[in-house]
């Protein structure tokens, strides 16, 4: 019997009158998403970088050539509010990951723009994240994952929100 399991089975001797069977999957999932978030952090440490951090760089590293995006964009990228990609991007700049400056489209706004450096050290933190990734999914078969994927999408497609364009 696993942790979630054990819980299951206090619950239904202190509380039978409740059906506590979506512990099973939400319980399971919460607990895998604590562990898989450690594990994706240990390598997003190796680089000396947040996970907000190591999130903004791909945000930036994903726009293509120049590599910059507007702080709102960032935010909007990274599910953060403005306030928290501020220190995020203040950090990195500090660290000469990224630069700022006026939009030449919009004097009043500003631009993010990765820096050589940051792009050589998300690149390098990049392929051993995808690394990493490919080890902790390797613990399912191919069947396995690909199932898992379709579950986990037409879920995500039910609860989420659709983005915005």
């Amino acid at each position: 019997m696993d942790h979630v399991a054990r819980i299951q089975a206090e619950w239904a001797r202190e509380r039978a009158d409740l059906d506590v069977s979506p512990q099973a999957v939400i319980g399971r999932l919460h607990r895998l998403g604590r562990l898989l978030t450690e594990r994706l952090c240990l390598v997003y440490r190796r680089y000396g970088l947040s996970e907000g951090e190591f999130d903004v760089l791909a945000a930036l590293r994903r726009a293509g050539e120049p590599f910059e995006r507007a702080p709102g964009e960032l935010a909007a990228h990274t599910m953060v509010t403005t306030g928290a990609m501020t220190k995020r991007i203040d950090r990195l700049e500090r660290d000469g990951l990224v630069t700022r400056r006026r939009s030449t489209v919009d004097g009043r706004g500003r631009v993010v723009a990765l820096t050589q450096a940051g792009r050589d050290l998300f690149d390098q933190a990049f392929t051993s994240h995808m690394h990493n990734e490919r080890r902790l999914l390797d613990a399912l078969t191919p069947e396995e994952a690909a199932q898992l994927e379709r579950l986990l999408t037409a879920w995500l497609a039910r609860v989420e929100p659709p983005p915005h364009p």
